[in-house]
């Protein structure tokens, strides 16, 4: 005998052998054991996931000769060493015909498919016919295999494979029992493919298998075909063939997904040159527009997906490496944005397949998604027009990415080992208020809060010396820096704020003084604070000032790689109304300026304690002072004996 391909050499014999169908093949042995055979069935699903290859396994359970509960056959599996076995799983048995509908699909061929089905089998218990691709019957067909469906022979049993069920007339649908099989899942798929590569003697990395599994797309046939021909152009080595993942890539013409990390690291950034510089890069290689836009639509789908439910997700059938990829990607962008971008790049593809520019069409596509980073949220937009405002809003602006942070000595001949202490409001006050203020030490190079200036100062809305700072997007605030060696005692004075607009609730002058440690310990608790001071500062500038207000009553902890902002006295629902996807925006893009970890948190205060918080004290002449004293608020809480218990300002800055 030639040779075989994998796909039929390794097709299953035994209901045991069918990988990802365990629904169906439990039903089907249920229905073997207690004698329950239906006259019609209907085996509908995905291309190459077992549906001939299971109604030819219950054609030789039915026709078996040996009898199920004897020694030789102690379950309903076929024996598969009968007659009636082999001569099924060779194909030329005579009570087991197969029909191609593809090609039968008449009235004429159904006719005399009829008109045999009435004689007897020839020598086996049934006649079973096998009607694959039965949805290209024509509807008249259809209608003459109708009555012998309803009430066949005793001894005929028909089954259909299709792909299509939903083209099959229901009059015959519901005369059969249908059984819907799934796309075989990425583990089942990998897991046959190492047995094969053990069985065939090749050797196999298991990034190659992972993307022969990934490329067979929940079709155990295509996969193994992939293989196939992968085998045919491996390498030899000690006369074995040898599958790397890179050759695997060559062969199908695909794109490593780190190239596709970079990609949208840039469009993350707003880095349209480095853009446009990468796609040139792969077009030179000889990779088409419409491949290249097929598979980031792909990446992007599993970016979502992890987006969604985290990279552990039953919707991701990747491998372990690429999940975490697409969780890195999903944390540069918002829901929104992926789904946004997901969108874009679709309707590239649509358009490349009928354009003659393809590199063109592609190129205007990434950089769509570059321009739709500047995007404002509808809720923004619709709120800037409800409150009568005489313009829209500006623009968002597109995060540059994480900057570098500064090391070794700076530019003032400081060594590594000197500390700068940030000082800072959390929002503006008025004169007359307490300023809580907070003076730690920072070391220069962690989360890019010092530069090679030697200062790094955060305030509200002021321009802030140093590469770390150069965005001005904080409002102003007053600030006061000083170079130390720690361990010290500090005292710092108030340095005025050079902006040109100083808003008059600022204090004048701040005096602090307290003793730092350059212990490691000491210094997680005023980085997450100087953390904060920006984040709340970007938040007020922004025009979200009740999230901001919010966020600084806080309590925020570094938990490994990410942030925890835990909001004592506010529900869910507030919470999601307060610190919306625009001001979740502002944060991420804010904790990736400072190259702090961009992975964070909002939750409520745990506990009753914290739910039944009753509202600090407001500052005098704040929006909280000013809502508890309305008439209106006040008469609130006479009549329903009520306590307010949060003030949340939704108006327009």
């Amino acid at each position: 005998m030639g040779y075989q391909v994998l796909a039929r050499k390794y097709r299953p014999q035994r209901f045991a052998d069918v990988a990802g169908q365990d629904h169906v093949t439990r039903t089907l042995m249920n229905a073997l054991s207690q004698n329950r055979i239906a006259h019609g069935y209907i085996f509908s699903g995905h291309r190459g996931i077992g549906k001939t290859t299971i109604a030819r396994i219950v054609a030789m359970a039915l026709n078996c000769r040996t009898e199920i509960g004897t020694p030789a056959r102690p379950t309903p599996e076929p024996c598969g060493v009968c007659d009636s076995c082999i001569e099924v799983r060779q194909g030329n048995a005579v009570d087991v015909i197969e029909i191609d509908a593809a090609t039968n699909r008449g009235i004429d061929e159904i006719r005399e498919l009829r008109d045999a089905a009435r004689y007897a089998p020839a020598r086996d218990k049934y006649k079973i016919y096998i009607l694959d691709e039965a949805h290209q019957i024509t509807e008249a067909a259809f209608n003459a295999l109708l009555k012998t469906l309803e009430e066949p022979p005793s001894h005929v049993i028909f089954m259909m494979a299709t792909t299509e069920p939903e083209n099959i007339p229901q009059t015959i649908r519901s005369r059969c029992q249908h059984f819907s099989f799934h796309a075989v899942k990425f583990d089942d798929i990998l897991a046959q493919l190492q047995m094969i590569a053990t069985q065939e003697q090749v050797g196999a990395e298991d990034g190659a298998l992972a993307l022969l599994a990934e490329a067979g797309d929940g079709s155990m046939r295509d996969a193994l075909s992939i293989m196939d021909q992968a085998i045919a152009s491996a390498p030899m080595d000690s006369d074995r063939p040898v599958l790397s993942a890179s050759q695997i890539r060559e062969l199908m013409g695909a794109v490593p997904n780190a190239v596709f990390e970079r990609l949208l690291e840039a469009v993350a950034a707003g880095k349209s040159s480095t853009l446009m510089e990468q796609l040139n890069d792969l077009l030179n290689c000889g990779h088409s527009a419409s491949s290249l836009a097929r598979q980031m639509i792909r990446y992007l789908r599993n970016a979502l997906m992890a987006k969604l439910d985290g990279e552990q997700t039953q919707l991701l059938q990747i491998s372990g490496d690429e999940r975490a990829r697409a969780a890195r990607t999903a944390m540069l962008f918002t829901e929104e944005d992926l789904t946004r971008n997901l969108q874009i790049v679709l309707r590239t593809f649509d358009d490349l397949n009928c354009s003659q520019e393809q590199r063109f069409h592609l190129e205007l596509g990434l950089l769509k998604l570059i321009h739709a980073q500047r995007l404002l949220p509808l809720e923004e937009l619709l709120s800037s027009v409800a409150g009568g405002r005489g313009g829209l809003p500006s623009p968002r602006p597109v995060s540059s990415g994480p900057r570098p942070a500064a090391s070794g000595a700076s530019a003032t001949g400081t060594p590594p080992s000197t500390m700068t202490s940030i000082v800072s409001t959390a929002a503006p006050i008025r004169p007359s208020s307490a300023l809580p203020v907070v003076a730690a030490p920072i070391p220069r190079s962690p989360l890019g809060l010092a530069n090679g200036g030697g200062s790094s100062v955060a305030g509200p809305s002021m321009p802030l010396p140093g590469p770390a700072f150069n965005d001005q997007r904080l409002s102003p605030a007053a600030v006061a820096v000083l170079e130390m060696d720690a361990p010290s005692i500090i005292s710092l004075e108030a340095v005025p704020s050079p902006a040109p607009s100083v808003s008059n609730k600022l204090v004048d002058t701040i005096s602090v003084a307290t003793t730092v440690k350059a212990q490691g310990d000491s210094l997680a608790k005023p980085l997450v604070e100087s953390i904060q001071l920006a984040v709340v500062s970007a938040l007020a500038a922004a025009g979200h000032a009740s999230a901001s207000q919010l966020l600084n009553s806080g309590a925020w902890t570094l938990e490994g790689s990410s942030l925890r902002i835990e909001v004592p006295g506010m529900g869910k629902k507030m919470l999601s109304l307060t610190v919306n996807l625009a001001a979740e925006k502002i944060i991420r893009q804010e904790l990736q300026r400072l190259g702090a970890p961009t992975r964070f948190m909002v939750v409520p205060g745990e506990g009753a304690a914290a739910s039944a918080a009753p509202m600090a004290t407001p500052m005098a002449g704040s929006v909280q002072e000013t809502a508890l004293a309305h008439p209106m608020v006040q008469r609130a809480k006479e009549i329903f004996g009520a306590e307010v218990r949060s003030v949340l300002d939704l108006r327009n800055k």
